[in-house]
């Protein structure tokens, strides 16, 4: 607290304060939304997966994120049989996801009017991650 006799101290004390309700602000997917971003390119992850609607209502987001980690799982399990570049970052996007979706407002259940997992259409892996991308996105609003 000698810090805030001075004026350079105060500055410093006001500044750091605002980074830690910046941080706390942060969107909890960012870590997601990062990896994404490399995996997106990747030319040895070839799979068709259920891709969630990003339209669906906000009351069905839970079970939307939940269908995207769960195939998140599949792209995981497929570059650890196929030893993929990407391997970690699918790794990082499950931890961080999994984690995310754990302290998330989701953890009730659903209406019965959201769709499983299953009752999407398969798309490529392209158009998996960017509709995840946008969901994400959506999320961070």
């Amino acid at each position: 607290f000698c810090l805030l006799k001075h004026e350079m101290g105060l500055i410093t004390f006001v500044l750091w304060a605002y980074v830690l309700k910046t941080a706390a602000g942060h969107c909890r997917w960012a870590e997601v939304l990062k990896d994404l971003e490399q995996i997106q390119t990747s030319q040895d992850i070839d799979v068709s997966l259920y891709t969630a609607d990003t339209d669906e209502d906000n009351e069905c987001q839970g079970r939307v994120m939940r269908c995207f980690f769960l195939e998140i799982k599949v792209i995981l399990q497929e570059c650890l049989i196929k030893n993929c570049s990407r391997t970690q970052d699918v790794l990082n996007i499950w931890k961080n996801g999994n984690a995310s979706l754990e302290s998330n407002k989701w953890n009730g259940t659903a209406s019965a009017r959201c769709k499983e997992c299953e009752e999407y259409e398969e798309k490529s892996f392209t158009e998996f991650v960017r509709s995840f991308v946008r969901v994400i996105q959506k999320a961070c609003k």
